[in-house]
């Protein structure tokens, strides 16, 4: 399962760098050359949120069936694997979401990107 994870945290690192580099201002000279490139990526990273669904139905799972440890009836050890499990599952569960909405972001700044552009090219054929 660390290998779902990482694919995971890489996607999701790609779609930030990518977030990024479409909104960050002087990058105007870039800005066509990135937007064809995250075109081209986006397609692929659609498989993200069948991917993510996968992990969040996972997630839940191991949550339910996971024993239970109430405080007297375990050891510290015990005690101590069952609270770093739930810290886990939180982490994971947060990198699901932020994978999601990094792909909700990027899709509604590359449509802005793409809009301006177009505007960009109405106004510079008006004048």
């Amino acid at each position: 399962m660390a290998l779902e994870w990482a694919i995971l945290t890489y996607a999701t690192s790609a779609e930030a760098i990518m977030i990024i580099l479409l909104t960050m201002p002087g990058l105007d000279f870039l800005r066509k050359g990135l937007t064809v490139v995250t075109r081209n990526v986006l397609k692929p990273l659609l498989s993200i949120i069948p991917f993510c669904l996968f992990l969040l139905i996972d997630i839940y799972f191991k949550y339910e069936t996971r024993p239970s440890c109430d405080g007297d009836s375990c050891t510290a050890t015990e005690l101590l694997r069952h609270q770093k499990s739930i810290l886990k599952s939180q982490r994971n569960a947060l990198l699901i979401v932020s994978a999601l909405v990094f792909y909700w972001i990027i899709c509604n700044v590359l449509n802005m990107v793409v809009r301006i552009e177009k505007l960009n090219q109405r106004l510079r054929r008006n004048q």
